[in-house]
């Protein structure tokens, strides 16, 4: 194979295979408790088996599939901790590694998009992937020359390290393939997270497909992140040095994968890293006008001096006006208990149908428990907080449940929730305390108490 799998017809019948494989070892846990194996035991094993084959696959298809993975992984917090520990380990290489291109693959590509003599621009150049992703993997490479594609500005030659992305061969009619046969399977996905509606993830997914696969505008969002946090003492963004459509060319960031501090990091980077997390998605909309929009924990380091390197800037959102007002006013409004005036802003924003008979203090009952971080001047997100929340929301028989049906959520918001759930997932999985509160009311228009 020197190509990412592209035929449709191979990555569907690889695709297809997972409900099947599913099915049969929902057989199989039948089958084991007529013989009356503990009816626990047979779930555990078809929950480790359906893991290991579920992300297995999606990480040798790369593409859509692979992404898809990634944007689960996210939820792994959520899942109660009898069925998360099967999957913790399979998601967890899925989010920092992928099958490599062979060389002569990168090789090819390097040279359409740098040009024959690319080779010219480096120093040295790793042939071996440092990290594999859903499109791209990255080399580790020492840059030898001025910053090329910069809008014209060509910077100071000196060697330097670099990380050098480069998109798979196909990646485009990949992800089209996958988007489309993974819209099929959202039974199967339910055993990852019960309840998850996966229709609004892929149609976004969908949607931005063609932006991430342009690594020119990719390097276009990248150097607004970096001017906005330039000489920042907690955020830390790479330059751009080069960029083509294929082909990324950037600073290289040393530093402690949260992956890693996820499984064995002290409770000092913990906090520290979910404080910068927290920072980072609420200021960016404010000083960049863009939301970094994948948050899963692949695309961040914490470096040696402290500060939060943020990797991958492919998907973002764009803010032309900052974070909408409402989320902050609103936040504050349910904050200080004023259930009628919350319900009025959730209309006036979409949240609820214009003639959607609604309770209003049962709405502000279904918010205020998602809102504990903000209610203290500390407060630390935990697995245990997350589980608990997820089945309030889950429960068909709870009253949050019940009243979540009746809430719309309207186009505009829907990538700046997406986010923000990713987000207090990875600060879940992280389980790191920090003061939430003062940080929204530093960056989250209209959250600062008047007064």
């Amino acid at each position: 194979m020197t190509d990412i799998p592209r035929r449709a017809v191979s990555r569907t019948a690889k695709l297809a295979a997972l409900p099947l494989g599913f099915a049969g070892r929902t057989v199989l846990g039948m089958g084991k408790r007529v013989t009356g194996l503990a009816s626990e035991v047979v779930s555990a094993e078809i929950q480790q088996r359906t893991a290991e084959q579920l992300f297995s696959v999606l990480g040798q298809l790369k593409g859509g599939a692979m992404k898809f993975g990634q944007a689960l992984s996210i939820f792994e917090a959520a899942l109660p901790e009898e069925m998360a520990a099967p999957y913790r380990q399979a998601l967890t290489k899925l989010q920092e590694a992928a099958p490599p291109l062979p060389v002569g693959s990168v090789h090819r590509v390097l040279a359409e998009q740098l040009g024959s003599d690319w080779r010219s621009h480096f120093v040295e150049f790793d042939d071996t992937p440092a990290a594999a992703a859903s499109i791209g993997q990255v080399h580790r490479a020492v840059w030898h020359g001025p910053a090329i594609g910069a809008s014209g500005r060509r910077g100071r030659r000196a060697a330097r390290p670099v990380a050098v992305k480069v998109q798979y061969p196909g990646a485009g009619d990949a992800l089209l393939a996958d988007l489309k046969q993974l819209s099929r399977l959202g039974a199967m996905f339910r055993v990852v997270q019960p309840g998850l509606d996966i229709k609004p993830l892929l149609a976004e997914l969908r949607e931005r497909i063609t932006e991430e696969l342009d690594y020119g505008l990719e390097a276009e969002s990248q150097r607004a992140f970096a001017a906005a946090y330039a000489d920042d003492p907690d955020i830390f963004v790479p330059e751009v040095l080069a960029a083509a459509p294929r082909v990324l060319v950037t600073g290289w960031v040393e530093g402690t994968p949260l992956a890693e501090i996820i499984a064995s990091g002290s409770t000092e980077q913990r906090d520290r890293a979910g404080e910068l997390m927290a920072t980072l998605h609420l200021s960016a909309p404010m000083r960049a006008h863009l939301l970094h929009a994948d948050p899963h924990p692949g695309n961040f380091r914490l470096l040696r001096d402290g500060r939060l390197g943020v990797l991958d800037f492919g998907a973002v959102a764009r803010l032309p006006e900052g974070t909408p007002e409402p989320i902050g006013r609103l936040a504050r409004l349910a904050l200080d208990r004023d259930a009628d005036a919350v319900v009025e802003g959730l209309r006036a924003e979409g949240f609820i149908r214009p003639t959607e008979p609604i309770d209003a203090q049962a709405v502000l009952d279904f918010l205020l428990p998602l809102m504990d971080p903000l209610q203290a001047d500390e407060f630390q997100f935990t697995r245990a907080w997350l589980r608990r929340e997820a089945a309030r929301l889950a429960n068909p028989k709870s009253p949050a449940h019940q009243l979540g049906r009746q809430l719309n959520l309207p186009p505009s918001y829907l990538l700046i929730h997406r986010v923000t759930l990713g987000s207090i997932g990875v600060l879940c999985q992280l389980e790191a305390r920090a003061p939430y509160r003062a940080i929204l009311e530093r960056w989250l228009p209209g959250f600062a108490p008047v007064g």
